[in-house]
């Protein structure tokens, strides 16, 4: 582990811990000795996970209050000190860009970057204070690589990639290390969530896109199969802990086969041909 880490038992503030990847994030590194700060949005939540013996707490990321309460009983329960913060909170917003209204846009970037800004900026004079620490972003696939009907979710994670490399250089030499994951299909609640979001907040029958939105529902509802290559949570855990444990941790780690298929083409392929490539693998998704 790396020096800036060396006590006992280092401590982690995760966000989104409800379950998929931040449930299993917290439950491994609880196992590997980490104390982990497991938060969730939804009380229900927040009690099982404390049911369950962690350091659960209310954190909504839409909620600047929220954040604040969450970072100050952290930080008072470690008496000051957090060796790591895993930004994982977030969800997905499908819908044409043409359908989604400005109020919807913006609550799928208040949590999926604003939020998690805040946070961010809340640990890092923390870590700076006491020399060092890691700051793990949640990204994806779609981070870098853009597909048809999910432009929210797209917008946001272009945005929290762009940030963070920005971030990266401007705590170069702090000892804080910040690094990317950048996962493929997962097998979690996201579609779930996501099928949830379209219902809530997009007009699919006076949509110019309604007969693809019927395809999209199918999907979102579970009707299909789960996208090629999707693995289990494990393999976005295995880079996670190379990220917090490593001397010297990546910027940036691809999981998943479409997400190293992805970066591949799109250092080779023009920016046309990269569309072609991105609307063949996505073609099934719009016919019903």
């Amino acid at each position: 582990m790396a020096d800036s880490m060396a006590s006992a038992s280092p401590s982690i503030l995760i966000t989104g811990c409800s379950s998929g990847i931040g449930y299993a994030a917290a439950t491994t590194l609880a196992q590997r000795g980490w104390r982990v700060f497991a938060t969730a949005r939804r009380e229900d939540d927040v009690a099982r996970l404390q049911q369950e013996g962690f350091d659960a707490l209310l954190l909504d990321l839409t909620c600047s209050d929220s954040i604040a309460t969450a970072v100050d009983e952290t930080l008072r329960r470690t008496g000051g000190r957090l060796d790591a913060l895993f930004n994982n909170g977030a969800y997905g917003q499908p819908g044409a860009v043409e359908d989604l209204s400005r109020s919807v846009l913006r609550e799928q970037l208040e949590t999926n970057l604003l939020g998690t800004h805040e946070l961010t900026t809340r640990i890092i004079p923390v870590m700076r204070e006491q020399g060092g620490g890691r700051i793990v972003q949640n990204s994806s696939v779609l981070g870098f690589s853009a597909l048809p009907y999910r432009g929210a979710y797209i917008c946001s994670k272009f945005a929290l990639e762009g940030l963070t490399d920005t971030l990266r250089q401007e705590l170069y030499g702090t000892g804080i290390h910040v690094s990317l994951l950048q996962p493929g299909p997962i097998a979690s609640r996201f579609r779930e969530n996501a099928y949830r979001a379209f219902r809530d907040n997009i007009n699919a029958a006076s949509s110019y896109h309604a007969a693809t939105y019927c395809a999209l529902e199918a999907r979102l509802a579970g009707e299909g199969p789960s996208a090629p290559f999707t693995l289990e949570a494990d393999a976005v855990i295995h880079k996670l802990i190379h990220a917090l444990e490593s001397r010297r941790p990546k910027a940036r780690y691809h999981i998943t086969v479409p997400t190293h298929l992805f970066a591949a083409l799109k250092r080779i392929l023009t920016t046309r041909g990269m569309d072609r490539v991105l609307l063949r693998a996505t073609r099934g998704e719009r016919e019903t």
